[in-house]
């Protein structure tokens, strides 16, 4: 029986949480801010906005969603600055977190999965197209505008941030009691900027696979279309990259104690691609000199001629599949990859500003400087200084695959490790964790379990399971994240889980037991 306080319980939380309704959000006034809708979406009924791709898994999300207040605006901080955004607000059941979501590549439209996952946990949402329209590997919307590349390195994003908060507390009447941001790729470096420039926006902050060091990613993504494409005898089909996986497996797998396909530290795989030199014919199970040499200085990165190190190079393992090399370095066909589109795309028309610019004539001596010179201060987030964020009690959890495509997983540990040296280890300990995750590639995929919870997806997660659960509780509850379970799925089957540990530490097989469990292993000291 369902005594009249139950009852009443019950009515309190089935009722609206909104203290001004959706619609009257149109006539809000806030700086530098116009906006252009406020309206209830009821449960299921959201669609995309016509022109937008989506997904199957998007369309999913879409259709669980409860009833929500869309609201939709344009902020414009400079005169060149028209920045769409969106706040997406529950109706029921409203948390008092807020989640902001991030976007990969050039960005150019709203993460509208990003802001029904959001909302799906809980959570309000809040997304920003940076302040231009295109695809993301397209960036002729810098060319001539440096305010729209201020807008796109960190304006955007901190603009949301504090305008989304107003929207919040004028339709709830109350404020945001725990602020969240969390991407990957681009949107790691979006991340990072928060951390470094604007830390009272957010309490707990997620980077994966940051391009902090943004200029420094284009002089790495020149360096190996330099190194594999000018010389057509260079290039490498993506039909040996099998090949080569098969090599590094074969010389690194068995290193960590347990062959499993998944190279657990690729920093000591003493891989060699003179290995795979062609004995007679070329075949896609061997290499050519060109091919051997091009391989060489790609695992190597770019260096000066004083023997500098430009940015880290690639690490061998888990190069094949559909996230792999053939998608990033050598593409369908040469000039076909991901890094021909954002090498010459981001020299052309953010760092350089100048479109006839050719990757053929860059020169890492002259370009890195030029670079760093002219957008180094709008583009890069590399700062190791986060006393700001942690003096406020922030929060920041980072984490990179091994086995990334896109990114370099050392430029992470690197940064990494200059905020230990900058804070001091004990200080750094208490406010900012980093997990390396084997044989994961750009953000997901690959060989090893790349599954942890790194954006919300549901009210009920699991910290141990769940790294944006971890981080909630890290800054509501002051419990640290310690070993996260990270699982890979084969379609809807979870077939390997493995605890993902704080760097430095590693995964260690306990020597008992099935490998492809992760209570059978332990973090351990990985120097």
């Amino acid at each position: 029986m369902i005594t009249p306080r139950a009852l009443l319980s019950i009515m309190l939380l089935a009722a609206p949480l909104a203290a001004a309704t959706c619609d009257s959000l149109v006539a809000l006034k806030l700086p530098n801010t116009t906006i252009t809708s406020a309206k209830t979406i009821g449960a299921g009924s959201f669609t995309m906005p016509p022109g937008v791709p989506t997904s199957p898994l998007g369309s999913a999300s879409f259709k669980k969603l409860p009833d929500f207040c869309r609201v939709e605006g344009v902020l414009q901080p400079s005169s060149d600055s028209h920045i769409e955004f969106e706040v997406w607000m529950p109706a029921f059941g409203w948390k008092g977190r807020v989640q902001g979501v991030g976007n990969g590549g050039f960005a150019g439209s709203i993460n509208y999965a990003g802001l029904a996952d959001s909302v799906l946990s809980g959570s309000v949402g809040t997304s920003t197209d940076t302040g231009h329209k295109g695809d993301g590997t397209d960036a002729r919307w810098a060319l001539g505008h440096p305010e729209k590349i201020v807008d796109f390195g960190y304006r955007a994003i901190h603009e949301t941030a504090e305008q989304s908060k107003a929207i919040i507390r004028a339709f709830y009447e109350e404020d945001v009691r725990h602020s969240y941001f969390s991407s990957c790729s681009n949107g790691g470096r979006q991340a990072l900027m928060e951390a470094q420039r604007y830390p009272a926006d957010y309490d707990g902050i997620i980077a994966g696979a940051p391009a902090g060091s943004f200029t420094h990613i284009v002089s790495s993504f020149n360096w190996d279309l330099q190194a594999a494409e000018i010389n057509p005898a260079s290039y490498i089909p993506a039909a040996k990259y099998a090949a080569i996986d098969a090599s590094v497996v074969a010389a690194c797998d068995a290193r960590d104690g347990v062959k499993d396909g998944v190279i657990d530290d690729p920093t000591k795989c003493d891989f060699k691609p003179a290995t795979l030199l062609c004995s007679g014919a070329e075949s896609d199970t061997c290499l050519t000199q060109p091919q051997v040499t091009a391989l060489e200085k790609i695992y190597a990165g770019p260096r000066n001629s004083q023997g500098e190190q430009v940015y880290p190079g690639f690490l061998p393992g888990g190069q094949s599949g559909p996230g792999g090399w053939g998608l990033w370095v050598s593409g369908a066909a040469p000039g076909k990859s991901l890094q021909y589109a954002f090498g010459t795309q981001g020299g052309a028309n953010l760092i350089y500003q100048n479109a006839a610019w050719d990757f053929r004539a860059y020169n890492l001596d002259r370009d890195v400087k030029v670079a760093d010179d002219t957008m180094g201060s709008r583009l890069n987030a590399v700062d190791p200084n986060l006393r700001g964020l942690r003096d406020r009690g922030g929060k920041l959890i980072i984490y990179h695959g091994w086995s990334d495509s896109a990114l370099a997983p050392m430029a992470t540990v690197n940064y990494y490790q200059s905020v230990v040296a900058k804070m001091g280890s004990k200080v750094a300990a208490e406010f900012v964790r980093l997990y390396m995750v084997p044989g994961m590639q750009h953000c997901g995929g690959g060989p090893g379990p790349d599954s942890f919870g790194a954006t919300p997806s549901g009210p009920k997660e699991d910290p141990q399971r769940s790294m944006s659960a971890a981080l909630e509780r890290w800054v509501e509850a002051a419990i640290p994240p310690d070993k996260i379970i990270a699982t890979k799925y084969v379609g809807k089957d979870a077939v390997r889980t493995r605890p993902l540990c704080p760097y430095p530490q590693v995964a260690r097989y306990s020597g008992s037991g099935s490998t492809d469990e992760e209570a059978n292993f332990k973090c351990v000291d990985g120097k």
